[in-house]
């Protein structure tokens, strides 16, 4: 998802919820409401990459601003020279909860107990691999060589009371050297050690069927990016675009869905997008 150096991509509800908002939202049936809360959906989060810009200026105030906006878990993408200590402090102050962070193939290649450690102290559940650059991506060699990555550190991860995740674009859906390199990486890692985060706007970028691939490989999808695609296949607000989430998202136990964030890589005015997006996911009927 990001580049841990300068939080660039390339270089690097419940109580509250079913007290408030959540009871006017009438799209919810009582059977659709159960089904959430027994999988704590309710909980609706956002990838914190949506607000770098503000993240950048003042994290302690960005953080209050998105649990303002009604957000119970966020998704960081860098800590921005916060300690650990930091961050779990102004989450807790929030009322916020970070189930995942991001991090990137440096990281799991050589700081590897670092990065379970960090994950460790400010209470995350699940370590995602972000991001490919293009350099690690050239031929199909280098996915068959992640498998074997993959799978040790997953199985590090669990060790430590962690999950690991791969987290996927468009590029991972390009036949490369007569093989589709997602197809490989679900096919071939190891799901005890191994799940993935699919982030919708990037399978549609990538004509893919994201309903598919969660029948295909029930289970192995316990994290998705709601993130929605404009009519000229460009990022738009959750709501604005012509992704149909209501029906994916009754897939949540197929793909063992567990948490889901909101994200917009590329907002002119990014809090009003991650607000916009907020009720956006309100109005939905899961």
């Amino acid at each position: 998802m990001i580049k841990s150096k300068n939080i660039d991509r390339r270089k690097f509800l419940k109580n509250s919820l079913l007290c408030g908002t959540f009871s006017m939202v009438s799209p919810y049936n009582s059977l659709n409401a159960k089904n959430l809360m027994d999988n704590n959906l309710v909980n609706i989060g956002i990838q914190l990459y949506t607000v770098r810009d503000l993240m950048k200026k003042n994290l302690p105030l960005t953080l209050q601003r998105i649990a303002d906006i009604g957000y119970k878990e966020v998704e960081f993408a860098g800590y921005f020279g916060k300690t650990t200590k930091e961050i779990k402090t102004i989450l807790s102050d929030n009322g916020l909860k970070s189930p995942s962070t991001h991090i990137e193939m440096d990281a799991i290649y050589n700081n590897p107990n670092e990065a379970i450690d960090t994950a460790l102290e400010v209470g995350h559940e699940f370590i995602v691999m972000a991001w490919l650059a293009e350099s690690e991506r050239q031929n199909i060699n280098q996915y068959r060589e992640y498998v074997d990555l993959y799978n040790s550190f997953g199985e590090k991860c669990n060790q430590n009371g962690l999950k690991f995740a791969y987290h996927n674009h468009d590029f991972e859906f390009k036949v490369l050297d007569g093989e589709v390199p997602m197809d490989l990486l679900l096919d071939k890692t190891d799901p005890n050690n191994v799940s993935f985060e699919l982030d919708m706007y990037w399978v549609h970028k990538a004509k893919k069927d994201p309903q598919s691939y969660i029948n295909k490989y029930p289970g192995r999808f316990p994290l998705w990016h709601i993130k929605d695609m404009a009519s000229n296949t460009m990022m738009a607000d959750v709501g604005d675009g012509v992704i149909d989430f209501s029906e994916i998202f009754g897939l949540n136990k197929i793909s063992g869905l567990k948490h889901y964030f909101v994200e917009r890589d590329d907002p002119s005015d990014s809090m009003l997008s991650a607000e916009r997006s907020f009720k956006a996911m309100l109005k939905l009927d899961f």
